[in-house]
């Protein structure tokens, strides 16, 4: 009987009949995507998402509020101040391809092209002291490499500063404008910073090491002579750092038990800002320099982005997303370490309170301990159907973040787990190394692990445990259910790879190599991608499954989708298949946002029945 539910399912979808599940407040929550401050202006470019649709807002400070009518710009990534003025750089991609094009936007709100090459992406790396010059980075000599560009913001025209076969971006210009900070990535977990001289064009390397090593967050000295920044080298975490530029030697400032995060810096005071990764957990801290005293500050349960000093007001600014409330702008006062939001943006009203999540941890097949978050529905004396709830990357990690979707299916009834399966980062470099190569399998036992835990827990149906996952988080939903196929009611597959095979054959040619470093090469490791694709083992699934893929997706070509549903429908397996026209790897359209969420709803509602 359940399975005619499923097929009559799957028949209303095809005529566009469902209507929204998910009310649009779970996915329309006004939220602060990114801004910038321009100090001679006392002013801030806010990107806001409103109604789904984002738009610039130029804020006073003095008024908390916008100073100059919005301009909407849709698919807009990140928007930068042309240093000493009010015009802003700012990136768009067309329908998720990830090619981000950059564009001069005047105070005038005249909109000018900068690169017009849509086949081509395009990583910007700032504006020079001067405000004359931008310097990006682009695979337009060759699709998978990044050369580094200088472009005149008079002219408009485009130099080719450095080219060689690799993946190179500019972290940040000198002080003195006749130079760029450069960044090397030799994996991706590997990278290294180099000075390029824009009068010879040549590059020296200044961090040159033997073992992995990253660098992130660079803020120069007072003088000059030396750069701040954040580092894991020789160290399984991100610690507080400088390099002599002219000795190029690492002396360590600061360091802790898990990662620093987001360093600001402000010169005149010698104070840094940042945050410490607490399992997906922001704390914010102050360290000042001169008399080496940490500080700290209390705010709501979230993740700590873009932390900027508004040195004239004596303030911290940051972005803050949580569980219960979107991504908001807030303020921490430095005199008194109290923190606000700095404007309450008008919310609709949601159902039900947002649910904030326990973070605790299990204990693997290896005996390795996982992180989690699980998240419970109050008031209900049910056993609960559960959604264990998979992130992508794999070199990423789940956060104490606001999800729409998690949010709406605790309010139905539904617990969730979010683990961070081996190969997560924010666990030093051994924890993000462990699922590399041929031990991908070890991160598909991490997701049993979890279902073996979530059985002991008396509120939990066990009859009912269902498996998201999207990107990586996708292959690992693939691969526990045709690998483990009696443990599901219900699998839903978002943007996943069903073959690691193909996928590093289709890829994006810049993303290749960084993959390949990952999970391997076809030529070397490719009989253990045929052991272990899920799309060989398609025979083998049981659990009804929903697919949804984005038709511009750069990253997982949709074909990925698209074979595995093919080798399921042949054989007469429930599955169900969307294409998301319009979208790339990640939803942006609000409207398409809500029919995948709703679509997750009803098809969750069929398998499960009604809670």
């Amino acid at each position: 009987m359940k399975y005619k539910a499923i097929l009559l399912y799957q028949q209303r979808m095809g005529g566009k009949e469902m209507t929204n599940m998910v009310p649009d407040p779970y996915v329309n929550q006004p939220m602060i995507r990114d801004f910038d401050y321009e100090p001679s202006r006392d002013q801030l470019s806010v990107v806001v998402k409103y109604m789904g649709t984002p738009r610039i807002e130029k804020w006073n400070l003095g008024q908390r509020g916008p100073q100059h009518p919005a301009l909407e710009l849709d698919r807009i990534t990140f928007a930068r101040y042309v240093t000493g003025t009010s015009d802003l750089i700012i990136g768009m991609d067309l329908t998720g391809d990830e090619r981000e094009q950059l564009y001069l936007l005047k105070e005038n709100k005249n909109l000018i092209p900068l690169t017009d090459s849509p086949e081509h992406v395009h990583r910007y790396g700032g504006c020079s002291p001067d405000g004359k010059w931008i310097a990006w980075s682009s695979n337009r000599r060759n699709q998978a490499f990044l050369d580094i560009y200088l472009q005149c913001l008079e002219t408009f025209e485009i130099h080719l500063l450095f080219a060689e076969d690799g993946i190179f971006s500019v972290a940040k210009w000198f002080p003195d404008g006749n130079a760029l900070l450069v960044r090397r990535a030799n994996s991706p977990m590997d990278h290294d910073l180099g000075v390029l001289s824009l009068v010879t064009g040549e590059v020296d390397w200044i961090t040159n090491h033997s073992d992995e090593a990253s660098y992130r967050d660079v803020h120069f000295s007072p003088c000059g002579e030396m750069v701040y920044l954040l580092s894991n080298k020789d160290s399984e975490f991100y610690g507080l750092a400088c390099v002599h530029l002219s000795t190029k030697k690492l002396t360590w400032l600061l360091r802790g038990n898990w990662d620093f995060e987001g360093l600001a810096y402000h010169k005149e005071t010698g104070l840094f800002a940042f945050t410490e990764n607490q399992g997906g957990i922001s704390k914010g801290y102050l360290f000042d320099l001169k008399q080496g005293a940490l500080y700290t500050w209390d705010t709501p349960m979230g993740v700590i982005t873009n932390l900027t000093f508004l040195p004239r007001r004596k303030m911290l600014l940051f972005q803050l997303n949580g569980p219960e409330h979107p991504q908001e702008l807030w303020v921490l006062h430095l005199p008194t370490l109290q923190t606000q939001p700095l404007m309450k943006l008008s919310k609709p009203s949601i159902e039900r309170k947002p649910i904030k999540p326990s973070l605790l941890s299990y204990r693997s097949f290896d005996g390795l301990n996982i992180p989690f978050f699980y998240y419970k529905p109050k008031k209900t004396s049910k056993k609960l159907p559960v959604v264990i709830y998979l992130h992508g990357g794999p070199e990423s990690q789940s956060r104490a973040s606001y999800h729409p979707l998690l949010q709406f299916l605790l309010s139905k009834g539904y617990a969730v787990a979010v683990p961070n399966f081996r190969g997560s980062t924010g666990y030093g470099k051994t924890y993000t190394h462990l699922d590399d190569g041929r031990k991908r399998m070890d991160a598909v036992k991490d997701v049993i692990s979890m279902v073996d835990w979530l059985k002991q827990d008396s509120s939990i149906d066990e009859e009912k445990i269902v498996i998201i996952g999207g990107s990586y988080g996708g292959f690992l939903t693939l691969a526990a259910i045709s690998h483990y196929p009696q443990l599901w009611v219900a699998a839903v597959d978002i943007v996943g790879m069903s073959s690691l095979r193909t996928f590093i054959e289709t890829t994006s040619p810049w993303r290749k190599w960084q993959r390949e470093m990952e999970y391997g090469t076809v030529e070397e490791d490719g009989d253990f991608f045929n052991q272990i694709d899920p799309l060989h083992h398609a025979d083998e699934i049981i659990a009804p499954l929903l697919v949804i893929h984005g038709v511009n997706d750069p990253r997982v070509p949709i074909g990925e989708s698209e074979q595995i549903v093919h080798k399921l429908k042949q054989r007469g397996h429930s599955v169900t298949y969307h294409r998301m026209e319009g979208e790339g790897h990640k939803l942006v359209s609000p409207e398409n946002e809500i029919t995948v969420y709703s679509m997750i709803a009803a098809f969750l509602k069929q398998c499960i029945g009604k809670l």
